[in-house]
């Protein structure tokens, strides 16, 4: 093929939130084209099938790749081996014709890279270097035709602290010129012993649990560009309640860890608590039509999937209060169709007697030693009785002196999300709002389904005194139930072996669950906790201010919290955004070292959201409570990323970006593309640097690259990054 038949691809490989191990499989044309931009080929769709048997994986992968050009190409398919993995029987197909790969250790692969960068002056393969990969040529590439490459491999799963990890590469946001019509991961897990935790960082993936020992786990999206690899954590043993944790920890500082507890998905009665359960209904007039109708058939789903040794009321407002039974009473059938009667007989009238609705929940009486769960349903503010947010917070926390907890659901928009989200946090609960067009039944229903067999209530967490933990969060551990599983994420100080007990309830008696463990945060496999709990702090300090107004050391640790971790949202945004305009008027920050960019538009934009917290009813009121409780409760990167659709702007170019896509995470730390540099965070904490200006693709380039590899996750960034490293401060530039 003569030179006028190639085209170079744009290899640009971004970083996820976590250090990513290995990327996609991908189609490099190595040699110049005659085009006077670079080309990439297309990924049409990305699907993987995985089938895991204890700790032996086996993953197929069907790709399909578009030529878009008028040009013949050729070029290499390459899949990146990720680090200390042992890969068995990888087999390879193109267009359906089994074809041989060659392996390349991790030396010739770094050779292949400085070979590919230096020709196309483009840095993102540096990102691999010191990992093997497996190439085979690909020839033809005919014009505006497709190629599909199948492959398929074995390894062995490695366990940590009893915790399995899965790792595929789905990191393509810079491959493909188009977005992928389809991606999908369907993973078909099996294991020995039961399966305790199954938990996913990377991605929201659905989980279906056959029995104990066989779940299926499930990713799919549509025209999308994944710029995450995908990853998979799960844990076995036979214990009641599984314990899993694994930390993380830079040098010198204290480190982050993250803990999950579950109970086998299928469990015996002996293993099951009952419970105490009031749901009280608002029936003012604005409840009226089908708000009512939907909110009864999700009570009567309730009351008809009470468990047998429950004990339950049902009480409605509006201008008074009416209990069913005026106690808490066994679901026979008898007050079971009591039950149905008095919801049937429901009508919406009148005005909303908050207040007396729940002193009159909070002072019934239930078994001791049981959880009181009190479900509290209502569309609008208080307007008879007490209405003043503080006297009926104060009031709820004099009567409730068992400690009952209270979950609001919110319906429509005139709700006083401020009173009811204190109440929530007062009785350690949760808040839902559901949206007039959203199905009130349903998520009534599914709620309910989480709540409705206690196995742990009154957790506590207690780890062995070389280890201290604080800043847990969730700050007040919620009660376990069956089929349900908590994530805790915090930090420590101290290192080596520790024992962590999981303390609870069951019927009464204290149970307690161990693991041993051990705190050496030394695995970078596990920087995706920092800045998950960095997420769960600034959500909670967010909702602070929001319920009880600011305070500048508050917010002074949120901005910090947000640029180191790269946790941009529009309420963290608009602060870092402010500080860092002060402190560049001030000659306190160098213009080079901000993070995010000085556009008066964008902070204007993110000002006015930040301003929803102000709100105390509405639908900003409410937009500002489920983000900062989804930053507050986050469980993986994608839900840390609140609100990220309304931070969107253009750049001095007129090219649409979007600020939560300019941040990518290396060594635990935030790096941000701002303008044409993508600047370290760690710089603006770090004084009296060493300095280096580097060229990029120059010989001292790839010296530093060679003396020290560590480097290449912020060289593969781009040609122009800032960074600090090693107690220097280096500049690559064009």
């Amino acid at each position: 093929i003569d030179m006028k038949s190639k085209i170079v691809p744009a290899i640009v490989i971004s970083l996820c939130l976590c250090k990513t191990i290995f990327a996609d499989g991908l189609i490099i044309i190595p040699q110049p084209g005659p085009l006077p931009t670079a080309f990439p080929l297309e990924v049409v769709y990305h699907h993987v099938d995985v089938k895991i048997n204890g700790n032996v994986a086996e993953t197929s992968v069907d790709q399909e790749f578009y030529n878009p050009t008028d040009y013949l190409l050729e070029g290499y398919y390459i899949f990146p081996i990720p680090k200390d993995a042992v890969i068995k029987n990888f087999s390879m197909i193109i267009n359906g014709k089994e074809t041989a790969a060659e392996l390349l250790d991790a030396v010739k692969a770094r050779r292949l890279y400085e070979d590919i960068v230096r020709q196309v002056r483009d840095p993102a393969l540096l990102e691999y270097t010191n990992q093997g990969l497996f190439k085979v040529r690909v020839f033809p590439i005919e014009p505006r035709s497709s190629k599909k490459i199948s492959i398929g491999y074995r390894e062995i799963l490695d366990s940590d602290n009893g915790m399995f990890e899965y790792i595929y590469p789905l990191n393509t946001e810079k491959f493909s010129a188009k977005s992928l019509k389809n991606v999908s991961i369907n993973v078909s897990l099996k294991t020995n012993n039961d399966i305790k935790n199954i938990y996913s960082p990377t991605h929201i993936v659905d989980v279906v649990q056959k029995d104990n020992k066989d779940a299926l786990i499930s990713f799919e999206e549509e025209d999308i560009k994944p710029d995450t690899d995908f990853k998979l954590f799960y844990s076995t043993n036979n214990d009641d309640v599984g314990l899993s944790l694994l930390s993380y920890k830079e040098p010198g500082e204290e480190g982050y860890f993250f803990l999950t507890a579950s109970p086998s998905f299928i469990v015996d009665s002996s293993s099951v608590d009952s419970k105490n359960i009031t749901f009280v209904i608002d029936i003012s007039g604005s409840m009226a039509g089908d708000k009512l109708k939907q909110a009864k058939r999700a009570l009567t789903y309730c009351i008809n999937n009470l468990n047998p040794g429950d004990g339950f009321d049902i009480i409605e407002f509006s201008t008074e209060a009416y209990s069913l039974f005026n106690n808490l009473e066994r679901p026979d059938d008898l007050n079971i169709k009591k039950a149905a009667k008095f919801i049937e007989d429901m009508r919406a009238a009148g005005g909303t007697n908050i207040e007396q609705a729940l002193e009159m929940a909070v002072k019934e009486k239930g078994r001791a030693g049981k959880a009181h769960l009190i479900v509290f349903i209502t569309d609008g503010k208080p307007t008879i009785g007490e209405t003043n947010d503080e006297a009926l917070i104060k009031t709820v926390e004099e009567a409730n002196r068992e400690g009952k907890r209270i979950f609001t659901f919110g319906i429509g928009t005139e709700i006083n999300t401020h009173l009811l989200d204190k109440i929530t946090e007062l009785t350690r609960a949760a808040r839902a709002y559901i949206s007039p067009d959203e199905d009130i039944e349903l998520k009534i229903s599914s709620f309910y389904d989480k709540v409705q067999s206690p196995v742990l209530t009154d957790l506590s967490l207690d780890v062995s005194s070389r280890i201290k933990i604080f800043k847990t969060y969730p700050k007040d551990l919620p009660d376990l139930f069956r089929g349900s599983s908590i994530t805790v994420f915090g930090r420590y100080s101290g290192d080596g072996p520790a024992s962590v007990t999981l303390s609870g309830y069951l019927k009464g008696a204290k149970k307690t669950d161990t693991v041993e463990t051990e705190f050496t945060g030394d695995n970078d496999e596990y920087d995706f906790i920092p800045p998950i709990w960095a997420s769960r702090r600034i959500g909670y300090l967010l909702d602070q201010i929001r319920l009880n107004g600011e305070q500048k050391e508050i917010i002074d640790e949120i901005t910090e919290l947000a640029r180191e971790h790269g946790i941009v949202t529009p309420y963290t945004s608009y602060l870092i955004m402010e500080d860092e305009d002060y402190r560049i008027r001030q000659k306190g920050l160098a213009r080079g070292f901000s993070t995010l960019p000085q556009l008066e538009e964008l902070k204007v934009q993110s000002q006015a959201i930040y301003g929803y917290m102000k709100e105390k009813s509405g639908d900003k009121s409410i937009i500002a409570s489920e983000e900062l409780q989804g930053l507050n409760t986050a469980t993986n990167f994608t839900e840390t990323k609140q609100g990220s659709g309304k931070i969107n702007y253009k750049d001095e170019n007129g090219i649409p970006q979007n600020l939560s896509k300019l941040v990518k995470n290396i060594f635990g730390r935030a790096v941000y593309q701002n303008g044409k540099f993508w600047v370290d965070s760690g710089l603006q904490n770090q004084k009296n640097k060493n300095e280096k200006r580097i060229q990029f693709n120059s010989d001292e380039y790839f010296q530093l690259l060679k003396k020290k590899p560590e480097t290449s996750q912020f060289l593969a960034l781009g040609k122009n990054v800032r960074f600090y490293f090693e107690d220097t401060f280096y500049e690559i530039y064009e």
